[in-house]
């Protein structure tokens, strides 16, 4: 049976309004220490970074590599937004299933986004054999289960997509879910879609690394929340609860407060809440990263090393699928959901301890792509966001690419499927 039932733990269901309260930490933010940010902050930088997490971790390893002088603003600690509160996996691929992103943007847009991702793995390999840092990174692959016939179909669709492209992915059938899998599966369990390699990881270790591999090379981070960004002269006015400093540009790279501190693009990047638990360490189980579609909004899962469990999903049983929710506070319905998705599938899983409860803000786009672009009104201005719930397979190749385009001044072909004015944003409005 499980144990540490949702109506013997403590949730908040404040209104929005009350912004402040107290949010659980993840499992991630648990097994880490923070690094202290200075609240000093410099008169002047080349970049400033608006934003902690793997995106702005990112830009700081590449832009202090190319000698820029670059300082990261984090409002309350790294990592402590989506990439701090997320399922800890870095994949490849797009955010919705590959043939549908291909119908949506089209099959040229949708390679160049798989291609984006594809890079994004090897270069996050490179990084880590040059900097040797710890991040429990690993590619034990990944197993979409297929729970009906209508979902083998999809499947199989996304394999063959996927396939075209030089992805590996392959159709198991029930008995070779059973192989990956250390306990009998339910009968509802069909089949899954088994794509090697993908992996992983330890998010806040991954930001971690990064910050200190830039900081080594001259980058800076402070604890600091913008408020304003207004033009001076060539560059921007940064007005933060720190005091200001000028910059000669800003990328804003906060994900789900995009919208906050660039009110013209809150119409674009909605905040949306994902809810995540643990289970105390058990037994070996789940040897790859695992996901079904329990819900419409879909779930996720993996074991770790230690034996924790990480569940995250069930959206869908949220009032608006918490849409537009800005609190990262766990819910009573979506907890109760996720308890019920291992007895459902794994019956023979007995003895579960819910151990931590949280929740994270992602950020949605209309067409399900980041926003990755320079303001046409603010022309110093960058802003990169939006990932809709898949940041960890973009981030460190998304700031690579940021940084060569300020030291070049070229904008990029692989950027150009993330521009403000691409068709499928404002098709999707």
């Amino acid at each position: 049976m499980l144990k540490g039932n949702v109506t013997d733990m403590q949730f908040d269901d404040t209104a929005e309004s009350e912004r402040h309260v107290h949010e659980p930490p993840s499992y991630w933010q648990k097994t880490v220490t923070p690094i202290p940010l200075s609240s000093d902050l410099p008169s002047f930088v080349d970049v400033a970074i608006v934003g902690g997490g793997i995106l702005g971790a990112a830009l700081s390893y590449w832009l202090a590599r190319a000698g820029v002088n670059a300082a990261i603003l984090e409002r309350t600690a790294l990592a402590d937004g989506a990439t701090g509160r997320n399922g800890g996996f870095l994949s490849t691929g797009t955010t919705e299933p590959y043939s549908d992103a291909i119908k949506r943007l089209g099959h040229e847009t949708a390679r160049g986004v798989l291609k984006v991702t594809l890079e994004n793995q090897v270069l996050l390999r490179h990084v880590l054999n040059e900097e040797q840092f710890a991040c429990d990174y690993h590619e034990p692959g990944t197993l979409s289960l297929a729970l009906t016939e209508d979902h083998l179909i999809k499947l199989k669709q996304d394999i063959a997509s996927l396939q075209v492209d030089g992805v590996t992915a392959s159709l198991l059938d029930r008995k070779q879910v059973q192989e990956l899998v250390g306990t009998p599966l339910g009968p509802e369990i069909l089949g899954g879609k088994f794509m090697p390699g993908q992996g992983v990881i330890h998010p806040i270790r991954l930001v971690q690394g990064l910050v200190e591999a830039a900081w080594n090379r001259g980058a800076r981070a402070y604890a600091a929340t913008v408020l304003r960004l207004s033009p001076d002269g060539a560059g921007v006015l940064v007005q933060t609860t720190q005091g200001s400093l000028h910059a000669g540009t800003v990328i804003v790279a906060a994900n789900a407060w995009i919208g906050e501190i660039l009110p013209s693009l809150a119409r674009l990047i909605t905040p949306v809440r994902g809810q995540v638990l643990t289970y105390a360490p058990y037994s070996p189980v789940f040897t790859v990263g695992m996901s079904a579609p329990i819900t419409h909004t879909g779930e996720y899962w993996q074991q770790r090393g230690d034996g924790t469990i990480v569940l995250g999903g069930c959206r869908a049983a949220a009032p608006g699928w918490d849409v537009g929710v800005r609190l990262n506070q766990p819910t009573t319905e979506v907890q109760m959901a996720l308890e019920q998705i291992f007895p459902r599938l794994f019956p023979a899983l007995d003895g579960l301890q819910v151990a931590q409860r949280w929740a994270g803000l992602m950020a949605f786009t209309p067409d399900y792509l980041p926003i990755v672009d320079r303001l046409s009104s603010l022309p110093s201005v960058w802003v990169a966001g939006g990932f809709s719930g898949h940041g960890m397979p973009f981030g460190i190749r998304l700031g690579q690419l940021l940084a060569e385009t300020f030291a070049s001044g070229i904008w990029p072909a692989a950027l150009l499927p993330f521009r403000l004015e691409r068709p499928t944003l404002k098709r999707e409005l």
